[in-house]
């Protein structure tokens, strides 16, 4: 797969975004918390952050074997890691990729797998806003979160259950170049979308990525306690985080960035905690809830020969 320049762009764009941060903080406290930082927590971190991936690989090998679609296991977490890779594109478009892998490697139809993807992101939304609401007593802002992803949730459901409704979506769809060139595919395959959200798939699912959710919270609470910061309580510490993430998906930026990060800050400072701690600890969250599955994305794509695969194939 090659890359054009607006993802190089990204990766500055985000590179840059951090040091700013560091400058805009005190360097030589932050430099003193970071050296006083209690490691022990690091490899719970570190081990927890792969447990979340294998749960939305659960979640992934649930929805293909529902719309009967059976390759092996091991080829199928490979392909499904290399999402991670392209997972720094707006609205997570780029983890199309495993559509185009599945249509390379097992000649699967890509009408067939990328409903399954988005039906993956209408389950993200769902695991937010329980967590969501399971934070409305800790977390002042949680309501706004919960006011936000309702409403996804709602719309993403108003066009699940209805094929008029979701055709209409993808005639404007077909208008946005980026995604132009997948219509085609999208237009006739509702009938895979309906199946992904069945009763019993959308309880497992849903399920699945609440867990996920819980498992990202965990690992964003172990990065506080390493710093010695013990004033939030997890479920507390949970919304604030699940809050930002929304944030972060309604600006459509590639991950949030910027919006994520600077909302999370903002967040931990009304919370009692030092701007400049704060985004240093934003900064740490990131790395192993986001660049981490990032980074070992590219290593997968890397394995499976994902650089080389023909993204304009069609069907």
């Amino acid at each position: 797969m090659k890359f054009d320049n607006r993802f190089y762009l990204i990766i500055v764009g985000i590179i840059t975004l951090y040091i700013g941060f560091l400058i805009f903080s005190d360097l030589s406290v932050i430099s003193d918390k970071i050296l006083d930082m209690k490691i022990e927590f690091l490899p719970y971190i570190i081990v927890l952050a792969p447990l979340s991936w294998i749960v939305l690989f659960l979640r992934w090998h649930l929805l293909l074997k529902n719309s009967d679609i059976i390759i092996p296991k091991k080829e199928n977490f490979k392909i499904y890691m290399t999402g991670f890779a392209m997972s720094a594109t707006p609205g997570k478009i780029g983890e199309l990729i495993k559509s185009h892998m599945l249509h390379s490697k097992y000649d699967i139809p890509k009408k067939n797998t990328i409903p399954i993807i988005i039906s993956e992101q209408f389950y993200n939304i769902i695991g937010i806003l329980i967590i969501s609401i399971l934070g409305l007593f800790y977390f002042d802002f949680s309501i706004y979160a919960l006011a936000l992803t309702g409403t996804l949730f709602i719309i993403m459901y108003f066009l699940f259950s209805s094929e008029k409704s979701f055709q209409k979506f993808m005639n404007f769809v077909s208008q946005r170049k980026i995604l132009k060139k997948y219509v085609p595919s999208l237009s006739d395959s509702y009938l895979i979308l309906k199946r992904s959200t069945t009763t019993k798939i959308s309880i497992i699912s849903s399920l699945l990525s609440v867990v996920f959710w819980f498992i990202e919270s965990v690992i964003a609470y172990l990065v506080l306690l390493s710093f010695d910061i013990s004033s939030l309580e997890f479920l507390q510490l949970a919304a604030t985080y699940t809050t930002s993430i929304i944030i972060g998906v309604v600006s459509f930026l590639p991950m949030g960035i910027g919006v994520v990060e600077g909302s999370l800050a903002g967040f931990f400072s009304y919370q009692g905690i030092e701007l400049s701690l704060a985004l240093t600890l934003v900064i740490f969250i990131r790395i192993f809830t986001r660049w981490y599955g990032v980074i070992v994305g590219f290593i997968f794509m890397k394995l499976i020969g994902g650089f080389s695969v023909n993204t304009q194939t069609n069907d």
